[in-house]
């Protein structure tokens, strides 16, 4: 991945429109990486003004398939961009230019709280899941350790009474 984002990088060098940046999260930019909640690596995010929070991009990793991408970003719909805006975006941002700021605060409180409960009720989950995998995990190879050597010893026996005793040949069950 890393060659493609170099030379992604190296193509929009001197673009006025994009910039394609990396952070070394576990040196100086460790700030920026908590700000932005980056706790895996790699990860990528794009910001498309306004937006100061950015987004995770989840899409192909592939030079080609950064590059198709990257011919998509700009300038988000917007009350300052509201000329570039489709209609359809338009529609969608309508609804919410029309609430109070009173309103606006207290729905992006209430969504950023249901987000925040959710995500909380998600770690509980997979924290319970872990441990549910490690726990399998060890009682598994324990059984494995102790069972091993006599699974070994069963079949080595069966092996002995397939095989034709000396001199004679081996008996066969008939259908």
């Amino acid at each position: 991945m890393k060659p493609d984002w170099d030379t992604l990088g190296e193509k929009y060098e001197d673009s006025k429109k994009v910039l394609i940046g990396d952070v070394d999260c576990t040196g100086s930019g460790k700030k920026t990486c908590e700000r932005f909640g980056v706790e895996g690596y790699p990860t990528l995010k794009y910001f498309n003004p306004p937006d100061t929070e950015g987004e995770a991009y989840d899409g192909g990793r592939s030079l080609k398939e950064l590059k198709k991408f990257v011919k998509k970003l700009g300038p988000g719909c917007s009350v300052q961009t509201w000329d570039k805006c489709s209609d359809q975006q338009k529609a969608e941002l309508q609804p919410y230019l029309d609430m109070s700021i009173e309103e606006l605060e207290a729905l992006r409180s209430s969504t950023q709280e249901k987000l925040d409960t959710a995500q909380s009720a998600h770690d509980v989950l997979m924290k319970s899941l872990q441990e549910q995998y490690e726990s399998s995990e060890k009682a598994l190879k324990a059984l494995k350790e102790e069972k091993a050597p006599a699974l070994k010893l069963v079949k080595v026996a069966l092996k002995g009474k397939e095989a034709p005793a000396e001199g004679g040949t081996a008996t066969k069950d008939e259908v």
